[in-house]
Order: C-alpha cells, then sequence, then structure tokens
C-alpha cells in the first residue's frame, strides 16, 4: 500500500520535481507506473509525456478512434471549422466550446462510409455564404466535400465525387487550394491517389483540367499565377535503370537500404494551363505547405528530414533548409517529423508542429527565408502541446493545434454485468476494461508566449521528451569493462551474441495473462489462459512475468513499425484507422518507412550478421490452399515449395526465402518454427558459429481467424502459436548457443482484445540464461525499450529519437548465469480442432462466423476490429457480455 501511494502521489507532484527525483542510470518516477494512472503529465506507450501548454479541448465518439487532423478559420473569425477523420466541428473561439458536429454517419448515404484525408480543410465567403471544403475517401472511393456554416451549423453537405486513375484504387483529394479568379472561386484540389493536381470552378463544381504531380502529392498553395505541390513520395519514376521500387499505386525512387522513399519534391505548375513548370527537389516527405504573408517565400515540413524547405516564390528555387528537431545537435537524433506549420503576421516567426517532439517548434526566419528576416534562421524554442501534433493555425495571437493522437486509448469501459458500484477484485477498484481503437480527440489553444514562456516551455518539452537520456546514451564506450548481460553504455561488451526476437500478433496482457496470481492480471478477463498457452505461461513463471509491459501502437500497421524500427513515420499518423493507399504490416509500401530504416540494417551497417523470418516480405503460394490442406501437407513433412519476396533490396539476401510471411494465417505456426529450428540445428552441428547475430521471428497465428469455417477454431490457433515458441526456446535452450543467446518475444500491438489497465497492455517475455527468474517485473516497459535494449546487447546506435530516449529492460536481467533448460509442454488443445462449418450453427454463432469468413479471410486484421474482439470473446466466452463499448457494427476502418 506505501508502494502505490507514492505512486498515486507523484502525478500530483510538478513535473520538474519529478524530474529532479530520477534515480541513477536511466531511471525516473514514471517508471513505476502504469499507462492508467492519470495526472498532470500523461505517460504514453511510446516513452513521452505530454502536458499541453494553453487549454486543450477534448471531444468525439467515445465508441471510435478519434484524431484531430487540420483547422480552417471561418471568414466570420468568430469560428473554426475543425476536421476529424470521422467528422468536422466547430468551435466558437469566444466561448472554447465545439458548437456544431457533423459526422459522416449521419450524411448523405453515398459519403457515410468515407473518412476525412489527411489533412486540408478550407473555408471562404462567396456571394455572402461561408462555405468550407476539404477531401474525403476510402479505399475504394472518394470525394471532395463541401458544405455551408449559416452561424449555428453546417449545412447542404455535398460532394464531388472523383474517380480513381490506375493503378489507384482511390483518387484521394487532400489539401484545398481556393484561388478568386475574376470574381469566381476555383478548388485547387490535390489527388494524393491519382498522382494528380484538379482544378474546379466553383460555381458549377465543373473540373477545369487536371495536371500530373508527382508521387502521393499532399499539399497545394497558389501564388501569383502558380501552383505548387509538394509531392509526398517525390518525382514521378522516370529513370527505370535507377532503383526504385515503390508504393502499392506505382513506383518511386527508393532507398535500397531502408526501402523508404529517395526523393521529395515540389512541382510547379501554371494555373490557368495547369502545365508543368518546374519541379524541385525537397527533404524527404514534403507534406505540408504555408505561404508567407506577403506571399514572397513558401515553407515546406520536410517529415522525414526533420527540416523546413524555404523556397524563394520569385526565383524559384530553394534558398534555406532550417533544422527543426529537437534533438538535432552534435549527435542527431532522428525523428521529431515536422508535419504542419503556420507563420505570424509580421512573416518573421514561424510555428511547426513536431509529432513525435509533442511540440510546436518556433522559429525566427533569417535573411534567406523572409523578406524581413535577419542573419540565419533559429529554432527559438519549443512548446508542449498533445501527442503528436498534425495541424495548425493562428488567430487573435493564439495558436491552436490538432493533436492526432491526444492522450492516446484510454477510454474506459465498464464490463457489462456489473452493477453500478460493485466492486471488482484487488484494491476495491471497479472492474472495468479498455479496448485499443476507442481514443478522444483534442485540439490546444495556446497564447503566442513570451520569450521567458518559451523559454520554460522548452525546458518542459525537453523533460517530457526525456531528454535527459541522451547524456547516458551518448556515453563513450570504456575500456576494459566485463561483458554484462545489457551493457550500461552502447558498444561495451555483452555476455550474449546473439539476440532472437519474435513478433507475434494482437493480444493483450489480460486475455492470455490474466490468471496469473503474481501479476496484475484481471482473471475475468481471461480466455487464453494456462490451458490455451502452457508454454509462455511455464515460461514467464521461469523467467520474468512483464505485467507493465505496453505496445506502442494500436493496430498491426502501426505494430510492426514500432517493432521493427521503434517509431512510425508522418505517413503511419497521418493514416491511422484509415489506411487510404495500404495497411503496412508486412513492410511492402515505401511510403511507411521512417528515414532511417529498421532494426536489421541498423545491425547489417555495423558489421553484424541479421537473418530476418516472415517480417517484410510476402509469400507466394497456391492461393486455392486452405489451412488444412497445408496442415496436412506440413504433417506428411512435403516440401510446400513457398517463396518469399520483398521490396527492399538489402532483405533479398538475408530473408529466410520459404519462412511464410507475417500477414498469412493459413500456415501453421510449426512449420514457421520447423523452419527456424532446422537452421538453428545446421549452425549448432556446424563448425565455429555461423548464427546470425540477430535473427527477426514473425509468429502471427496467435491473431486468430475467428470463427471463420475453413480455420481452426480461436483457441486452436492460439495453442498453436503458444506450441511453436516453446518448441523454439527448447531448441535454443539446447543447442550450444544457449550460453550467449537472448530471446525477445513481444506482440506487434495489442488490438485484438481488453485489458483493465490500458488497452496498450501486452504480453512480453525476456528469456536468457541470465534472465532474472521466478520474479513479476512492474517497470513500465515498451516495444522502444525493447528494441533498444537489442541495440544495446549487439552494440549498435540508437536508430531516432524514440529508441535513444528509450528505458532498456535493465530490471529483466542479473549478472548470475542459470543452467535452466526448457521443454516444451505438448498442446492441450488439438492444433486442427476447426471451426464449425456454417451449416451446423445457428444464431449469433452463425452470424459471427460469416462475418469472420468475409471479414477475417486467412489476412491479419483484414476486418473490423472490434468485431473481431466480439468474436473471440463469444468463443472464448459464449453469451457472457462482451467487456468492449457498444457499437453499431459498421465497418470504421482497418
Amino acid at each position: 500500500m506505501q508502494k502505490k501511494a507514492l505512486v498515486s502521489l507523484l502525478f500530483f507532484l510538478p513535473f520538474s520535481t519529478l524530474i529532479a527525483q530520477k534515480t541513477a542510470n536511466y531511471r525516473y518516477e514514471y517508471d513505476d507506473s502504469t499507462l492508467q494512472l492519470q495526472g498532470p503529465a500523461t505517460l504514453m506507450s511510446f516513452n513521452r509525456l505530454i502536458q499541453s501548454a494553453g487549454q486543450v479541448i477534448t471531444y468525439g465518439d467515445s465508441t471510435l478512434e478519434n484524431h484531430t487532423l487540420d483547422f480552417a478559420i471561418l471568414p466570420d473569425s468568430q469560428h473554426i471549422a475543425v476536421e476529424g477523420r470521422y467528422d468536422v466541428v466547430v468551435l466558437d473561439i469566444q466561448s472554447r466550446q465545439i458548437v456544431h458536429r457533423w459526422s459522416y454517419r449521419g450524411g448523405d448515404p453515398a459519403t457515410r462510409g468515407l473518412m476525412s484525408t489527411y489533412s486540408g480543410i478550407k473555408a471562404f465567403g462567396y456571394e455572402g455564404h461561408t462555405y468550407i471544403a476539404w477531401g474525403a475517401g476510402n479505399t475504394r472511393q472518394s470525394a471532395i466535400m463541401i458544405a455551408e456554416w449559416d452561424g449555428t451549423g453546417l449545412t447542404n453537405v455535398t460532394s464531388i465525387r472523383v474517380d480513381a486513375v490506375a493503378p489507384a484504387a482511390t483518387a484521394l483529394p487532400n489539401d484545398v487550394a481556393v484561388q478568386v479568379e475574376a470574381g469566381i472561386p476555383y478548388l485547387y484540389v490535390v489527388l494524393n491517389g491519382n498522382n494528380q493536381l484538379l482544378k474546379i470552378r466553383f460555381t458549377d463544381r465543373q473540373v477545369v483540367w487536371t495536371a500530373p504531380a508527382g508521387v502521393a502529392p499532399y499539399g497545394v498553395k497558389v501564388v501569383g499565377g502558380k501552383v505548387y505541390v509538394t509531392n509526398w513520395a517525390g518525382p514521378l519514376v522516370t529513370d527505370t535503370s535507377l532503383e526504385n521500387a515503390g508504393t502499392p499505386w506505382g513506383s518511386a525512387y527508393t532507398n535500397p537500404v531502408t526501402g523508404g522513399t529517395a526523393r521529395g519534391s515540389l512541382s510547379i505548375i501554371d494555373a490557368q494551363s495547369g502545365g508543368l513548370l518546374n519541379e524541385l527537389p525537397l527533404g524527404l516527405h514534403p507534406n505540408a505547405i504555408a505561404c508567407s504573408p506577403d506571399s514572397l517565400y513558401l515553407y515546406i515540413c520536410n517529415g522525414n528530414s526533420d527540416n523546413i524547405s524555404v523556397v524563394d516564390v520569385r526565383r524559384g528555387v530553394v534558398t534555406d533548409s532550417i533544422p527543426v528537431g529537437l534533438f538535432s545537435g552534435s549527435i542527431t537524433y532522428y525523428g521529431s517529423s515536422p508535419n504542419a506549420l503556420q507563420p505570424d503576421k509580421t512573416g518573421t516567426t514561424l510555428y511547426v508542429t513536431n509529432g513525435f517532439d509533442n511540440a510546436v517548434c518556433v522559429i525566427r526566419l533569417g535573411d534567406n527565408a523572409a523578406a524581413h528576416g535577419r542573419g540565419r534562421s533559429v529554432v527559438e524554442g519549443y512548446i508542449p502541446t498533445e501527442a503528436y501534433p498534425g495541424g495548425i493555425t493562428l488567430l487573435n495571437n493564439d495558436l491552436y493545434v490538432a493533436n492526432i493522437e491526444a492522450k492516446g486509448s484510454r477510454v474506459l469501459s465498464p464490463v457489462r454485468g456489473l452493477k453500478e458500484g460493485q466492486e471488482g477484485p484487488g484494491g476495491g477498484e471497479r472492474l472495468t476494461a479498455y479496448t485499443i481503437h476507442q481514443e478522444l480527440a483534442s485540439l490546444s489553444i495556446i497564447p503566442v508566449p513570451t520569450e521567458k514562456e518559451l523559454k520554460a516551455y522548452t525546458k518542459k518539452v525537453q523533460e517530457q521528451s526525456l531528454f535527459f537520456r541522451l547524456a547516458l546514451t551518448n556515453q563513450p564506450a570504456r575500456q576494459r569493462i566485463a561483458p554484462r548481460p545489457v551493457p550500461e553504455r552502447i558498444g561495451e561488451p555483452s555476455v550474449f551474441k546473439h539476440v532472437v526476437y519474435i513478433i507475434k500478433e494482437n493480444k493483450t496482457y489480460d486475455q492470455v495473462y490474466g490468471d496469473f496470481a503474481r501479476g496484475r492480471g484481471m482473471s475475468k478477463l481471461c480466455v487464453y489462459g494456462d490451458s490455451v498457452t502452457p508454454n509462455q505461461h511455464r515460461l514467464s513463471e521461469a523467467f520474468s512475468l512483464l505485467d507493465n509491459y505496453y505496445a506502442s501502437g494500436k493496430c498491426s500497421a502501426e505494430g510492426h513499425q514500432w517493432t521493427d524500427a521503434a517509431m512510425v513515420s508522418d505517413y503511419i499518423e497521418k493514416s491511422v484507422r484509415a489506411w487510404f493507399r495500404s495497411y503496412p504490416h508486412r513492410q511492402e509500401d515505401a511510403m511507411v518507412y521512417n528515414r532511417n530504416g529498421f532494426i536489421w540494417n541498423n545491425a547489417l551497417d555495423h558489421g553484424k550478421k541479421v537473418r530476418v523470418y516472415g517480417e517484410a516480405c510476402t509469400t507466394k503460394y497456391d492461393h486455392s490452399l486452405r489451412w488444412s490442406d497445408i496442415y496436412q501437407r506440413w504433417l506428411n513433412h512435403e516440401d510446400q515449395g513457398f517463396t518469399n519476396t520483398t521490396t527492399i533490396a538489402r532483405l533479398r539476401p538475408i530473408i529466410s526465402p520459404a519462412y511464410p510471411d507475417c500477414d498469412n494465417l493459413v500456415f501453421t505456426d510449426q512449420l514457421r518454427a520447423d523452419i527456424f529450428i532446422d537452421d538453428l540445428k545446421r549452425a549448432d552441428g556446424a563448425a565455429g558459429d555461423s548464427l546470425p547475430d540477430l535473427m527477426v521471428l514473425s509468429l502471427p497465428n496467435d491473431h486468430t481467424a475467428g470463427l471463420s469455417p475453413s480455420f481452426p477454431a480461436p483457441q486452436a490457433m492460439v495453442a498453436d502459436n503458444d506450441l511453436a515458441v516453446g518448441r523454439i526456446i527448447e531448441a535454443i535452450t539446447h543447442s550450444r548457443f544457449w550460453d550467449s543467446t537472448v530471446v525477445f518475444i513481444t506482440e506487434d500491438d495489442s488490438q485484438s482484445g481488453w485489458d483493465h489497465i490500458s488497452p496498450y497492455r501486452t504480453t512480453g517475455l525476456v528469456i536468457s540464461p541470465y534472465s532474472v527468474l521466478s520474479r513479476a517485473i512492474h517497470t513500465n516497459y515498451n516495444q522502444t525499450g525493447m528494441v533498444r535494449t537489442i541495440e544495446q546487447i549487439l552494440g549498435i546506435p540508437p536508430m531516432n529519437v524514440m529508441d535513444a530516449t528509450a528505458l532498456p529492460l535493465f530490471d529483466c536481467f542479473s549478472d548470475v548465469k542459470s543452467p535452466y533448460l526448457f521443454a516444451h509442454v505438448p498442446n492441450m488443445i488439438p492444433l486442427d480442432k476447426m471451426n464449425k462449418p456454417l451449416a451446423a450453427l445457428s444464431g449469433k454463432a452463425a452470424y459471427y462466423a460469416r462475418v469472420s469468413a468475409n471479414q477475417a479471410f486467412k489476412d491479419v486484421d483484414g476486418g473490423d476490429d472490434e468485431m473481431m474482439n466480439k468474436i473471440l470473446w463469444f468463443a472464448a466466452k459464449g453469451d457472457e457480455r462482451y467487456p468492449g463499448p457498444v457499437v453499431s457494427g459498421a465497418k470504421v476502418g482497418r
């Protein structure tokens, strides 16, 4: 009780006091808290704290994952239209209240399934009326939305359908620029999917011309008869002799090392004819664009380069490149992710939203960036916001900031069937459950700070970004230091030579470990306990039970970026819950990747041997085969002839050629385990040490296929996954490499379940001869810390701002070696216990089976996530009331 009271008290102490009380060697007081606790600073799932300056307005439909995207100031200067993923709301600036909400769900049937695209809402007046225009779409259709503001609400909401141009699946109108020409408003709209710019005459909604742009155009400005378009993925590919891979809808110039886009560009197009006048090279992932008040300069965020490009409109050249990252310095860490910007009315100050700094960067513009600038452009400081600011505007000396991630997923749903006021188990807390796709949106209203205030804000942003850890991260390695499991400093020796990193799919802590008495679990929420996952339970009993470990993202499209790279790019954050262009969990879209790439190229860059099993690849196989066909062939020891492809050139030599990819559930995980174990045995029997330094494995079948009749029952698929884990660990512990090997196991995300502490809480295992034995580890850890620990062991530097400030999993290790050997536990549930055929089902079971068959298919995250969770609960608990939110059942994204 004393410890719990101390942790609770910490949330009411000033944040500076908390930082001052941090312990040595990376530790600080929040490391003993869970994500459930709230206070003046909110702990996120990726080792960041947030506490916004100014006033925060939180809003949204609590049954959805809401995100604030962008703003448009209405002509009356009394209201601001706020673009959200599922809605547009109107903010009254005097009362600071949301006074109106328009939702796609309640709109015209033709647009009911749409969502707002990445950003770019605009407002304008014409003939005494106020209009608002923005882009919307889904994976199949797109529209330009137009609404009228009558002073009290949005009326006459209409849409202009925009058709896709092959190979695009959807046109994706994004940013809108409004230009009055000869008294008539014209809309210039970028079509992110079609790689085009569209000019529309507002009066009759007719297309004047369509012009080609670069790959995935994002932002648009019209200045002096020219249209400027930022191209997220750079210019169109014309030189086919160069290395290019691309996006799902065509090619883009890519970096063969990381697979990510290698260029960014600005298309300059004639406003009257639509002809291309010029194309300027920019940084990576150029997204938002703004114009100086005198129309002489353009400012462009380069999200994957952490800088701002400045373009002189008169000369048509880039005149400046301004670094904006909080972690820029003598040792620069990439990943601040600038993605929106706004100049002040004097044209001498530029405000930039840095997504992963959770801050607005304040820049004093120099003589290369502003007509009245002096000297060079300088970052004057940072203003704290909520999580991942992604839109900004300025009105009446107040900054309005759109926080894409707000406070994260923290909407709490009471477990159904428990009476109001009835206590649940443990500490008198009421029985509650979280699911991951419930998140409220937020915006911050921040008065422009004085110089003194900005200085204090900057210090706070540094503290909340755990800036103090850089001094430890950057310490040089010492000579003649004895090897340790996790070296204190990067480059110092580890007792381990080999790291096995296993990535599973989509489970929460309570789903699997809620039955553990010594962990902070809730047995009522446990559906895959020790009878389904005996190997993971035995391993958690023998080694460490991590009951305070978190996934950093909310779905597999985010999750595989966090597990593989310890961060996500601006493209991912702008796509959350929509996934218009791709659902990139198996790394096949060049736009997805951050600039520095993944853990495997970091290891390769530093001379390490690497083998990748199932990550970042696509398996070619006969798609007429069902799960039972492949399983029977596995039982018969038949060569199944699978082959893998990858769009990342550097992966091709190191990827396991026949190991099934992370997306296909049609393959039993026993097949995956066999391939890894065979490789391990070959290395074990060969002379010397041919085992790779880093082995990354995908084991996805704990995701399950719901009640789809062509797949095993959910408990059987989870048991299949558990048996594969057990067999792999047994093989490692009985090999001659055991003394020098550590195994890390994580879920990629936690969306396929529920948890009473946090929807981000998931399962994690750390297995080695030097692991702490038979103990519950309560330290707050997350996926970025697991990646950082792997780097620390391998002696390679962090890749970005997230792993550079992550807490290594020090508490999971001991300097005392254990002789522990593991023998796998046979599965208690037959692996081929199939779901019942539709003909044998009725009622809810038949409905869930049809939904599973039609939406789950054989792919990971192929359908409605909340529906899948309901199906898994029903499969385990029958008609016992589901612990998640009440939703309509309509599909709202992947």
